[in-house]
């Protein structure tokens, strides 16, 4: 079984030989869908075997049938696409997979970064080279990734990593996991040094990553997560649940707070409805909605625009949040670096969790709160022995980078 990327723009080549070398399965995309950071074409791919002693036995003028459509689909995700118009050498350089390659490149943009690419692809492959030259794949590729957009934003090269005192840096949560054995070890282990620079007086797990886990009741769990979500809970629910706990909780939060929105057209979820115009909406079997935007009132002082709209032919209005709007949120107070109880955010991001609370005493390197920034989530430290004075921010607030976030009143002589 032969899987590739085409990131390169050349790798059909190494389908066709995989062919002749007697492969028994690859994976390639639709032609409309192929390239890039995607699979090689599998339309061109089956017409240049057909006649062949490999010929797939697939019907070519199908298969354009099927990439006709998904042309046509892609033009509504045209503005999420952010893998690279034509073949690049460049992945030969930072070697990393088409779905990190995208993913990262959404992550710079987040982050404000979108025109530093160059610069950040070249700091993944030095990152790489410091955790050993490792093998790229999910989840390892995200931590090169997570690592990589640590360093590039608090302006640090990976050259000077293993000067940085053991435990002082607050480095990304997936880069403590990866070096703690999280996602086992690579031959050899780990580089003993960058291994201590990361996790100061944290001591490594040996064996393997998982051995210690205890077994799960299954079904028992499928009871617990019906009674708090109160709904079926299905296979791919109660899996999704096992792997990614707090994605599914908020993958349910939504759900529970607007329904099921893939039942929405794509166009209209995506780019809303224009004035007058009107969509059918399936919300259950037998039940369907008719919703016409009548009119879309100005931006008022706090970004919000009032909707008028009619449900089944009855007129209704509401208020919603203009995103596009030049209504700015009010500015932070930074952290003054010259204090080093003012505590700042090393990344923009938001904050996902508050470990302590004003006047909790604190000591060096106890979990202060938890930013995250395109599923990156970093933990910030207490600097020093001291008590909390004040927290400047709230879960689920956006924070830049040096934004003030807590204020500890270190405690004398610290």
């Amino acid at each position: 079984h032969f899987h590739t990327h085409d990131t390169s723009g050349i790798n059909a080549a190494s389908v066709l030989t995989a062919a002749d070398a007697g492969v028994d399965v690859v994976d390639c995309a639709i032609a409309s869908m192929s390239g890039s950071t995607s699979q090689p074409n599998l339309n061109s791919i089956v017409a240049a075997l057909k006649h062949q002693t490999r010929d797939t036995g697939l019907d070519v003028d199908a298969l354009n049938e099927f990439s006709d459509y998904w042309d046509r689909v892609r033009d509504f995700y045209a503005p999420f696409d952010s893998a690279p118009r034509s073949g690049t050498a460049e992945v030969y350089l930072h070697e990393m997979p088409g779905g990190q390659y995208t993913n990262l490149k959404e992550q710079a943009a987040s982050m404000g970064l979108a025109n530093h690419w160059p610069e950040i692809a070249r700091t993944y492959a030095e990152v790489n080279q410091l955790f050993g030259d490792i093998v790229k794949v999910t989840p390892s590729s995200k931590v090169v990734g997570d690592m990589t957009m640590f360093l590039v934003t608090r302006g640090i090269k990976p050259a000077d990593v293993l000067n940085l005192e053991p435990g002082s840096t607050p480095f990304p949560e997936s880069v403590i996991d990866m070096m703690m054995g999280g996602l086992g070890q690579p031959l050899g282990g780990w580089p003993r040094k960058l291994q201590q620079v990361i996790l100061g007086d944290r001591k490594p797990q040996k064996g393997r990553p998982g051995s210690g886990l205890k077994p799960v009741n299954l079904e028992k769990l499928r009871k617990e997560l019906t009674a708090k979500f109160k709904r079926e809970i299905t296979d791919d629910l109660l899996y999704s649940h096992l792997m990614y706990p707090q994605v599914f909780a908020d993958f349910m939060k939504i759900r529970r707070e607007h329904g099921d929105l893939a039942n929405l057209p794509t166009p209209a979820f995506f780019y809303g409805l224009r004035t007058g115009e009107e969509i059918s909406v399936d919300i259950e079997e037998g039940k369907t909605l008719f919703i016409k935007l009548l009119q879309m009132g100005d931006v008022d002082e706090e970004g919000k625009r009032a909707i008028t709209f009619e449900l089944n032919g009855v007129s209704r209005e509401t208020q919603v949040a203009d995103k596009s709007s030049q209504v700015k949120p009010k500015s932070r107070t930074k952290a003054d670096p010259a204090n080093p109880g003012q505590v700042g955010a090393p990344i923009p991001g938001v904050v996902t969790a508050i470990s302590v609370s004003v006047g909790s005493k604190v000591a060096k390197g106890d979990k202060l709160l938890t930013l995250e920034a395109m599923k990156m989530q970093t933990t910030i430290y207490a600097p020093s022995d001291g008590v909390v004075e004040t927290i400047d921010v709230k879960v689920g607030e956006a924070v830049e980078s040096k934004d003030l976030l807590v204020r500890v009143k270190l405690q004398a002589g610290a």
